[in-house]
């Protein structure tokens, strides 16, 4: 989660919302990324799907089965439907996200019968510390 947390604060550094995503194989870090929307002009350009996206082409599949995704905030209902597609073996994220967030709040995705596959979630890592970059951000927004 400590390279997650460095990709959040890098994405505050740089003005986007600030969310980090690692991937990992048998131990081994295999993509990270942060939040880039603005930078990219891409809506899509959530950390968790250009972690996707980068860890998909680095090993050469779509499929990540044997992979686990690190990130620092509870992902959205198209990061999770992404997840889910990408077979994600597990799922680690920091802050809950009661207004965004669709794994314990919203549709709760994995909980649906038309979703095919369904990580193991651990929420709560490095909780405090993934809320508390969101917390400075956005006030320093306003």
């Amino acid at each position: 989660m400590d390279q997650a947390l460095e990709q959040a604060r890098e994405a505050m550094r740089l003005g986007e919302v600030p969310v980090g995503a690692v991937i990992v194989r048998d131990g081994e870090v295999i993509a990270t990324a942060h939040n880039s929307p603005r930078a990219d002009y891409d809506p899509t350009a959530h950390a968790e799907i250009v972690v996707l996206r980068r860890a998909a082409k680095a090993l050469g599949t779509s499929q990540l089965i044997d992979c686990d995704l690190w990130v620092t905030l509870e992902p959205c209902a198209m990061c999770t439907g992404a997840i889910a597609h990408a077979r994600i073996r597990r799922l680690y994220y920091g802050a809950s996200d009661p207004k965004g967030g669709a794994v314990e709040h919203g549709p709760r995705l994995f909980s649906q019968p038309t979703v095919h596959h369904r990580p193991e979630v651990y929420a709560g890592i490095a909780e405090e510390e993934s809320a508390e970059l969101l917390r400075t951000f956005f006030a320093e927004k306003r």
